[in-house]
C-alpha cells in the first residue's frame, strides 16, 4: 500500500545571512489535511522557512520538500498546486481589484469564481477600486482572495491577518479558511504563521514553536492541552513551596500559580497536603504555551 507524501518536510535546514544563522537544524513534518501552526517572535526564522519552502531562497544545507518534490527542481509543479499570501503584499498599481484578480486566474487551471463573488461580498471590496486606493487590510483580503479561489491543496499563510480590524479577522480564521479545509476533507493543507495564536485555536491541529532558527516544541494540540496545565491555588497562609517538579512557580503571598508537564496530578497532591482554600486546573491555551516557550525549553531536554 503505497503511503501518501507529507504535504511538507523539511530535514535539518539550515540558512545563512552572512554569519547569522537565521535557520538553523530545523526539522518538521506536516500531513495532508492538517492546519499547522509555526510560531515564533520575530526573527526566529518563520519567513526565511517559509521562502526556502517556496525556493525564494536557497538553503544552505539541510533538504525541503513540499508534496515530495524539490522546489528547486519543481518549482512549477509545486507552485500550481499551492497558494501564498506574504507578510507584505503589493499589487500592480495600474489594477483594479477586478483586474487583479482576473491576472491572477489566468495562471490557475481552477479558479472558483463562486467564492470570489461570496468573498468580495463579505468583505466589502469594491471591484472596480484601483489597488493603489486600497487600505493595508483592504490589499491584504483581495491577497487571501486571489489566495482561496483556486482551492490550491496547500495555503501556506505568512501573518494572513495583519491590518485586518477583528470582526473581519475572525470571520476569515472561523468562516474562509474553515470552509476552504472542509470543501475537500483530509486533502487542503494550511500551514500558517501567526502572532495572533488565539484566534487560530479552534483550528490548529499541530503547530511547531521556533527559537533562533531551532525547532522548541513540536506537537499535536490537543496533546499539548492535555499535557501542559495551569493550577492556581490559595493557600491558609503564606507558604514557601518547593515545587521542583513543576515547570513555574508563580508566588503572590498566598495565592500561587503554577504551570505543570504532564505531572499535574503529582502537583495537585503536594498542594493539596498544604489544605489550599481554593485550588483550580486548567489547560494552557496555544497562546500560553507560545507565550511559556521560555520554560518550555525544559519540557524539551
Amino acid at each position: 500500500m503505497k503511503t501518501e507524501n507529507p504535504v511538507i518536510e523539511i530535514q535539518n535546514l539550515v540558512r545563512r545571512y552572512g554569519k547569522h544563522d537565521a535557520v538553523d537544524g530545523l526539522s518538521l513534518t506536516v500531513q495532508p489535511g492538517r492546519c499547522y501552526g509555526f510560531f515564533g517572535r520575530n526573527g526566529a526564522g518563520k519567513t526565511t522557512t517559509i521562502k526556502c519552502l517556496l525556493n525564494l531562497l536557497r538553503p544552505d544545507s539541510g533538504s525541503v520538500r513540499v508534496f515530495g518534490l524539490d522546489p528547486r527542481k519543481d518549482e512549477v509543479a509545486i507552485k500550481s498546486r499551492i497558494a501564498y499570501v506574504p507578510d507584505v503584499v503589493a499589487f500592480y498599481p495600474w489594477m483594479t481589484v477586478a483586474d487583479t484578480l482576473e491576472y491572477y486566474a489566468s495562471f490557475r487551471t481552477n479558479w472558483n469564481r463562486d467564492i470570489e463573488a461570496d468573498l468580495l461580498k463579505r468583505f466589502q471590496l469594491d471591484a472596480a477600486k484601483k489597488t493603489t486606493s486600497l487600505s493595508k487590510g483592504q490589499r491584504t483580503q483581495l491577497a487571501l482572495i486571489g489566495a482561496i479561489c483556486p482551492e490550491p491543496e496547500l495555503l501556506v499563510l505568512d501573518e494572513p491577518t495583519s491590518g485586518l480590524d477583528p470582526i473581519v479577522r475572525r470571520e476569515f480564521i472561523e468562516t474562509v479558511i474553515g470552509a476552504y479545509q472542509s470543501g475537500d476533507p483530509g486533502k487542503r493543507t494550511v500551514f500558517v504563521s501567526t502572532h495572533l495564536i488565539s484566534e487560530f485555536e479552534g483550528l490548529i491541529d499541530e503547530f511547531t514553536i521556533v527559537e533562533n532558527g531551532k525547532n522548541l516544541l513540536t506537537m499535536e494540540a490537543d496533546a499539548a492541552r492535555d499535557r501542559f496545565k495551569k493550577i492556581r491555588a490559595r493557600l491558609p497562609q503564606e507558604t514557601k513551596l518547593n515545587l521542583s517538579a513543576a515547570l513555574s512557580v508563580k508566588q503572590s503571598g498566598r495565592d500561587v500559580e503554577i504551570l505543570a508537564n504532564g505531572n499535574s496530578e503529582q502537583l495537585l497532591a503536594e498542594l493539596k497536603a498544604h489544605k489550599p482554600e481554593e485550588l483550580k486546573i486548567e489547560a494552557l491555551t496555544l497562546e500560553e504555551i507560545f507565550v511559556a516557550s521560555d520554560v518550555l525549553k525544559k519540557a524539551t531536554t
